[in-house]
């Protein structure tokens, strides 16, 4: 495995603590803001967001495993860049089904998923920055 591997499982913890977190903040502040409606819209933008997170670290942590190929970084690119399509096409899928739902509050909704994206932002610029990477390659 590479000397990255520790980092983005690492990443990975504080980004499912922060996940966690967020579903509850949201839901209850949904429920304050319009009650039920942002109950829902609360908890699915930030369990959105959380998914997006482990769907992208997970996918990068899979691609390492073929370090010892000859085709490692087809494969790393190949992963990663299909998780994101992935990602893409599911996020407008549930843009377009979610749209116009009575039974969810879409400005929370809205919210949540930006305040997710932001802290796993904000998660990721921690932890690199406070990694140790070798200077040197990965050793064979």
């Amino acid at each position: 495995m590479p000397t990255s591997q520790p980092i983005l499982l690492k990443a990975l913890r504080w980004g499912v603590l922060a996940s966690v977190l967020l579903v509850i903040l949201f839901g209850v502040i949904g429920w304050l803001v319009s009650g039920r409606t942002g109950l829902i819209g609360g908890v699915m933008g930030a369990g959105f967001a959380g998914v997006f997170l482990a769907l992208t670290i997970g996918s990068i942590t899979f691609a390492n495993r073929f370090i010892g190929s000859d085709m490692y970084v087809v494969a790393f690119f190949g992963i990663v860049m299909g998780s994101w399509v992935v990602k893409f096409v599911a996020f407008i899928v549930a843009a377009v089904l979610l749209r116009d739902q009575p039974w969810l509050n879409p400005t929370v909704l809205f919210l949540g998923v930006i305040s997710g994206v932001v802290v796993s932002l904000i998660i990721d610029v921690v932890v690199v920055a406070k990694s140790r990477i070798p200077v040197i390659s990965d050793p064979r």
